[in-house]
């Protein structure tokens, strides 16, 4: 009896020690997920998960203004999120012709809402695909203004100054790839 007894209370103190343990880690992990909660979806990271607009983005050599742009107007997390989205992102190459003292000047902390301006005209909200795009198409984008699909030859210009090059699906909505910065007009 004293034998069953004994082996009673080792399992159950074992029991007891693997609760203590799983506590703490849990503890742990509640602790690690509060410390990104201020980050939103965009603290969210695994190698299963298909990519959102940013996550796109900041994999392409010829985004790299791009992401720098958004981190830099605090719109990391709203493009993070559920969407969808149709993103016009300028290529590196679209942001040069902008010029490096102006885009310099947009990337100053007192600029930030004149940034946040710029990018959000480049956000539509919906995913829309080229072959869904028609001739004078006006979309109503993120920061309020309008911009206008011109289709002619099977390519597509945005606001007679951009051409889609490349478009690019995504987790939240989908990326067409452009080579010109949008510039809403004067408010």
């Amino acid at each position: 009896m004293k034998r069953i007894l004994s082996i009673m209370m080792m399992a159950a103190a074992a029991a007891l020690g693997s609760c203590a343990e799983a506590t703490t880690d849990t503890k742990q992990e509640t602790n690690s997920v509060a410390a990104n909660a201020g980050e939103g979806q965009s603290a969210v990271k695994d190698d299963e998960s298909a990519k959102d607009v940013v996550k796109v983005a900041a994999g392409s050599p010829d985004h790299t203004t791009l992401v720098a742009a958004i981190k830099q107007a605090g719109l990391v997390n709203s493009l993070s999120n559920a969407g969808p989205f149709t993103v016009f992102a300028p290529t590196n190459a679209a942001f040069d012709k902008v010029g490096k003292e102006t885009l310099d000047n947009l990337m100053k902390p007192e600029n930030l809402e004149k940034l946040q301006d710029i990018l959000q005209y480049h956000v539509y909200v919906g995913s829309l695909k080229p072959e869904m795009m028609t001739d004078g198409q006006t979309l109503n984008q993120v920061n309020g203004g309008n911009i206008t699909i011109a289709v002619k030859d099977g390519k597509i210009t945005i606001n007679n100054t951009a051409h889609i090059i490349a478009t690019i699906p995504a987790a939240n909505g989908i990326i067409h790839v452009i080579d010109g910065v949008l510039l809403p007009p004067s408010k």
